[in-house]
């Protein structure tokens, strides 16, 4: 046979997006294969018609760019086709056409390696977890399997029972029904990788090469087959047939694959004679139409069919266009009219033997998600006397207190006791199990309690009473217990989003709060007291760096929004993205999962503690490398750095001593640089009763000068002994950081007993003198904060401390009176609290009290005073001095403390050089690697063309979705939003507003995104999977950080943008731009009360022009909303606003009529037609 001519090509492999993702097959089943490099390929042609009854490509479709489609399934009672990738994440698609129909997470690191439907879910099997969800991925049940345990394949033996086998000794069965392991059948190692079943027996395939048929009730091994020398990849069972496909040894040389089918007679349990076939086979499949035909599917994309008794012709041979990728999975459906192939690209192929296939032969109706139909509402004649007043919305901009505010006395629960069981219920119960028999005494109505409301006022006044409900006693203690501003605030979400929402209600300040809503947005309050460090708000706006994601670049970024903001809130959505990128922060497990947010489950007080530690040495680092290779192009070098100090060294930094002494007189002495210390507290004896009281400042004091004795490696004795270490500092820190670490309920009691010490202590005397037994410590409301000055007395934090390095004494800590001053020793403030309000019907959140300078202010506020405020997220509040010291750690437990050194700022230079110029604007190349010239969409400015400010730019932006919005049902039908969805900008373009080249873009940036993409939304922002990955995309591919930095730059020259919608364009990228600076033309052209219109009919209407016909185009939107500000300019300076008035009311009149719809092109309706004729001449060329 001649092999001559053959392309040897399509056998190569091109590697995936990373090395560590190199897809493969498991380890286990290709320990030492080597797969023929020159392995026989037959070139098939790509556009190929369906022929009945032959197998051609029907449909390919992307389901995660990069990521190796680990398994796949056909559904065997809906017309669903399955697919499992290297990450843990599944997928379905409807039908032929291969629609996407539900998408979700599995497992969050282990790939899934088998999937099997059943008649109400599917169940997918990773490594050492069997999880069961519904078609649209709702968990029913989530089994995992023990320690150790290496799951790959399962068979269900009846509707309620199925059994799963990996690479270990046994072979497990599972009840579906409890979900509970039955038994276990041991078998021989290595294990049963694949397995299959027919009325006869179970047939286990191992990794040995072996295929061993057992008992259908005992799994007893009755026959086994030794197929293969080396490893066993695949096999199936028809009839009396049994074919395998494996590896063979080949000596030293490891593995090989066979091209030889073994085949098996289960009549006679004998081989016949082995199938040759002309590809390297890795999957097999029998597909029994017309005869009991085996299709066998090679790594590289090859499909041969061939008879399993016949000789295999080279005619038979198909390729599945795989663009170089491997095949991982492969799957016949059931009705034997479909093939499914996924390969290590991402990428699902769907082939098919009839132009009309079907999956089953009889499959139920899929449920689909039906489209969220809005009807819109009706008129309201608000002059009629019959109309009620409640039907018309009325925003909340009073700042007056609603009728419906009521004050916390008149809506207080009063909880009430379910009434005792009658006793003689009691006496002549009968017990059987766990349930009561008693006869009815009739001694009240039936079904009835009586209601005694005097009584129960009597007995439960008071809310320290613990109720008798389980869920009372949880919830009714926190009702009272944390105070409103302190608990978690929410946003409430409407049809407008967050237009409507009144943000003032929650800050009355001209400071920012930030937004809760984004992932890990829990450190929102350590972001606000790093802004409140002058120096530090300083330095990370001087700083840039070429790094993609570097934590110091995005905080300065939000600092300038928090700069520019004039009490309204801010996102941190750009620094989370970039926090969610730094490995170390993963490793520490500071990047929290949504559910743990969610419900709670995080240690709140300990993780803010730990990313305290994370960003400071973070900050230090990036810093520090910030002069050299890593300075930005064109930015103006700083002079911080240079000296191989940071400024975050100089600020928090402490060289610390630390030695270790051993008992053999041996000490070892290391210095190093800390930025902050932990508090550790004295041990207490749990028999010691008594109440001691102990000094902050003393306890400051050991923890920092810290002496324990440990077990430690000595040089001199060459074994671990018992020393002594000890840490002393050298100098004072600029700001003295300080961990609380109250992580238990030990340290909690303590600062309990510290806080009642100081309480009570004055009334000692009281006490003794009249004899009290009892006094009351908080009001009937719940727990209240003394705040006048004489009460600090009873606060434990001093807010000022007093230290000194003495080299008698070393280091001195005391406390300080308010207005004293200490001669001779550096003073330190207090001025930041962050604490952890255990709330346990939210779940938790994380306040800061933070003293506000007096420059803050006078940027502000134009006035020059120091403040305490809290900030709860959105919420901030200023409160007295008092509060903010003062701890129940019932509910608000100290996390990190902040004091800093008075009169230390002159140390520092406080300007802010921007260091973004017009270099940001220069010509870039692209990250894709097939982006060419050619396809520039794009001319960048010339240095004439240099912008200034009040220039016009057209500005249109897309975005892809990372996360889909979270929402209910209320009980009248509407939609309540709970969560929103989490959007991320994929386009970005800049036109010019002026000269001869107006309308040409000078920006088109695709932005790359390392984050998974839930929905391209590609109707309304024309992106395709591909456009965003660099390995594949064609486009001019950038980073987020990049394009970012060119909107800066803009937005600082004073260039004003047009466009349409740019307020959720610019929350997106998370941008705050001056309002002077931003024409919106979906205001423009806007009448109050009334509503926003499309730009696609204000194009239609104003130009007669029909855009946005298929999908969105950022260049064709921008040049749009430009001609319309040209057009609104028109008619307003040329009637005035009279006649522009009239316009505007034509316009929404012509919109009521048509329904808001643009009508078609040749529709006969007399409404006209968008002009041929380019709008912009210049741009015909580009």
């Amino acid at each position: 046979m001649n092999f001559e001519g053959l392309d040897p090509g399509l056998g190569e492999y091109t590697p995936g997006l990373d090395s560590s993702m190199d897809p493969r097959l498991d380890p286990a089943l290709l320990q030492g294969v080597e797969l023929d490099p020159d392995a026989l390929a037959v070139p098939v042609s790509e556009s190929m018609h369906i022929v009945e009854g032959m197998y051609s490509e029907l449909h390919s479709v992307a389901a995660e760019v990069g990521i190796p489609v680990t398994a796949t399934h056909f559904d065997l009672q809906e017309e669903l086709l399955w697919m499992g990738n290297h990450r843990g994440h599944a997928s379905s698609f409807f039908g032929p056409t291969m629609g996407r129909y539900s998408s979700f997470q599995v497992h969050m690191t282990d790939d899934i390696r088998h999937i099997q439907s059943m008649d109400t879910g599917v169940l997918f099997l990773t490594k050492n977890n069997l999880k069961c969800l519904t078609r649209g991925g709702l968990i029913m049940f989530d089994y995992t399997t023990e320690e150790g345990a290496d799951m790959h394949s399962l068979i269900l033996t009846d509707n309620n029972t199925l059994l799963m086998g990996g690479l270990q000794n046994y072979v497990a069965e599972l009840d579906l029904t409890t979900v509970q392991e039955t038994q276990k059948f041991t078998v021989e190692v290595p294990g049963v990788a694949i397995m299959r079943q027919s009325n006869r027996f179970f047939f286990c395939g191992h990794t040995s090469g072996k295929v061993s048929l057992r008992d259908l009730r005992t799994f007893k091994m009755e026959h086994e087959f030794d197929a293969f020398s080396g490893s066993l990849s695949d096999f199936d069972i028809h009839g009396n047939l049994l074919a395998a496909c494996g590896f063979s040894s080949r000596g030293l040389n490891g593995l090989s694959c066979d091209r030889f089918l073994m085949v098996y007679d289960l009549r006679m349990m004998r081989a016949i004679t082995p199938l040759q076939v002309h590809v390297d086979p890795l999957f097999l499949r029998f597909i029994p139409t017309y005869t009991s035909r085996l299709a066998i599917i090679s790594q590289t994309g090859q499909c041969q069919f061939c008879e399993p008794t016949g000789l295999a012709n080279l005619a038979d041979i198909f390729h599945v266009n795989t663009v170089g990728q491997l095949l991982m999975s492969f799957d016949v459906s059931s009705s034997k009219q479909a093939l499914s192939f996924g390969d290590s690209g991402g990428c699902v192929h769907l082939w098919s033997s009839a132009p009309e296939v079907s999956f089953n032969s009889y499959s139920r109706e899929t449920e689909l998600a039906l489209p969220c139909l809005v009807d819109s509402l009706p008129q309201l004649e608000w002059n009629h006397e019959l109309m009620p007043l409640s039907l018309l919305p009325m925003p909340l901009t009073s700042t007056e207190p609603l009728l419906s505010d009521w004050p916390t006395s008149l809506i207080t629960p009063s909880p009430r006791r379910a009434p005792p069981v009658d006793p003689e219920i009691l006496r002549t119960m009968k017990t059987v199990g766990f349930i009561g028999y008693a006869p009815n005494p009739r001694t009240r109505p039936r079904n009835q309690v009586p209601y005694k409301i005097k009584d129960t006022e009597l007995e439960y006044d008071s809310y320290n009473q613990v109720p008798e409900s389980p869920i009372g006693r949880d919830e009714e203690p926190h009702l009272y217990m944390v105070p409103k501003k302190y608990r978690k605030v929410t946003i409430k979400y409407s049809k407008l989003g967050l237009e409507d929402f009144d943000f003032k209600h929650y800050n009355r300040t001209l400071f920012a709060g930030l937004e809760p809503h984004i992932p890990n947005a829990y450190c929102n309050c350590m972001i606000q007291v790093l802004y409140f460090l002058e120096p530090v708000r300083c330095l990370v706006q001087n700083h840039l760096c070429q790094k993609e994601f570097c934590l110091a670049c995005e905080l300065g970024f939000l600092f300038h929004m928090l700069d520019l903001s004039r009490g309204d809130p801010c996102q941190a959505s750009n620094f989370l993205r970039a926090f969610r990128t730094i490995p170390e922060a993963s490793a520490l497990g500071l990047i929290l999962a949504d559910s743990d947010e969610q419900t709670g489950k995080a240690r709140l007080g300990r993780l803010i503690q730990s990313w305290n530690r994370f960003i400071l040495a973070q900050l230090h680092q990036e810093t520090l490398e910030q002069e050299g290779p890593q300075a930005y192009r064109g930015a103006s070098s700083s002079t911080l750095g240079s000296s191989g100090e940071s400024v975050i060294g100089r600020l928090f930094g402490c060289e610390v001593e630390n030695s270790s002494l051993c008992r053999c007189g041996k000490e070892t002495v290391r210095s190093s640089l800390t930025l902050l210390f932990t508090i550790h507290y004295p041990e207490q004896s749990s028999l010691d009763k008594m109440i001691e009281e102990y000094d902050f400042a003393e306890i400051l004091k050991k923890s920092i000068c810290l002496e324990q004795s440990t077990q430690a490696w000595c040089d001199n004795c060459e074994k671990y002994q018992p020393t002594v270490q000890t840490r002393n500092i050298r100098c004072l820190p600029d700001v003295l950081v300080i961990n609380c670490e109250v992580n238990s309920a030990k340290e909690a009691e303590f600062w309990k007993a510290q806080t009642e010490v100081r309480l009570i202590s004055p009334l000692v005397a009281r006490i003794h003198s009249h004899a009290f037994t009892k006094f009351k410590l908080c009001s009937v409301e719940g727990l209240t904060f003394d705040t006048q000055a004489e009460d600090m007395r009873h606060v434990w934090i001093p807010l000022s401390l007093k230290m000194c390095i003495s080299k008698t004494q070393g280091l001195e800590v005391s406390s300080l009176s308010e207005g004293v001053e200490a001669e001779g020793m550096s003073v330190y403030d207090l001025v930041v609290i962050v604490s952890h309000i255990q709330d346990a019907r939210t779940g938790g959140n994380l306040v800061a009290h933070i003293k506000v300078g007096e420059t803050y202010h006078q940027r502000k506020e134009g006035v020059t005073h120091q403040q305490w405020y809290l900030f709860n997220d959105f919420l901030i509040e200023p409160i007295d001095k008092a509060e903010s010291a003062q701890f129940d750690v019932n509910w608000k437990v100290p996390a990190v403390l902040y004091y800093v050194k008075r009169n230390y700022h002159p140390k520092y230079d406080l300007r802010i050089k921007n260091p973004i110029n017009a270099s940001v604007l220069l010509t870039e190349a692209s990250l894709a690697r097939k982006q060419r010239k050619s396809h520039a969409t794009f001319i960048p400015l010339m240095v004439n063309e240099m912008l200034q400010a009040a220039d016009l730019v057209g500005l249109d932006a897309e975005f892809v979705t990372l996360n889909q919005e979270e929402a209910e049902l209320r009980s009248d039908g509407t939609k309540s939003t709970i969560k929103p969805s989490q959007m991320s900008v994929a386009r970005i373009t800049c036109v010019r507003g002026q000269g001869t080249n107006e309308g040409v873009p000078f920006i088109d940036d695709y932005i790359s995104t390392q984050e998974q993409v839930v929905d391209y939304l590609t109707q309304y922002s024309g992106i395709k999977p591909g456009d965003l990955d660099a390995k594949i995309s064609s486009k001019h591919l950038t980073t987020l950080k990049s394009t970012y930095l060119k909107l800066r730059f803009l937005i600082d020259t004073g260039v004003r943008f047009v466009g349409h919608g740019l307020q959720k364009d610019f929350r997106v990228i998370n941008l705050m731009v001056p309002k002077e600076q931003v024409i919106d033309t979906v205001y423009l052209f806007h009448m109050p009360r009334k509503r926003m219109i499309s730009l696609r009919f204000l194009a239609w209407y104003f130009l007669d022009l029909n855009i946005q016909s298929e999908t969105h185009d950022s260049i064709e939107d921008a040049r749009t909303a430009l001609q319309l500000y040209r057009k609104y300019l028109e008619l307003s300076h040329n009637g005035g606003q009279e006649e522009f008035r009239k316009v505007l009311k034509a316009l929404y009149e012509k919109g009521r009529k048509l329904d808001w719809k643009v009508p078609d092109i040749d529709s006969a309706d007399g409404q006209g037609s968008p002009k041929s004729t380019a709008v912009f001449p210049s741009v015909m060329g580009l």
